[in-house]
C-alpha cells in the first residue's frame, strides 16, 4: 500500500505528478491533522508498505528507479 502525505505544496505535487506519470496507485492524505498526527514535520512523505520516505528519497530513488 502506497500513501502520500501531501498539502499540495510544489514538491508534493512533483511527487504527485510523478507517480501518476509511472501509473502508480496511491491514496492521498491532506488533512493537515492526520499528517501531524503521524509525527511529519514536513512533506511530501511517501508511505510504502511502512517505508517512509521524505522527497528526496521518495522522488529520486524510489519513483525514478521503478521501470
Amino acid at each position: 500500500m502506497i500513501t502520500l502525505y501531501s498539502t499540495g505544496c510544489p514538491r508534493c505535487i512533483q511527487l504527485e505528478s510523478a507517480l501518476k506519470a509511472k501509473n502508480i496507485n496511491y491514496t492521498k492524505v491532506s488533512d493537515e491533522d492526520e499528517i501531524i498526527a503521524k509525527g511529519f514535520i514536513s512533506v511530501p512523505v511517501l508511505d510504502v508498505d511502512g517505508r517512509i520516505m521524505m522527497f528526496p528519497e521518495a522522488f529520486n530513488k524510489y519513483v525514478r528507479g521503478i521501470e
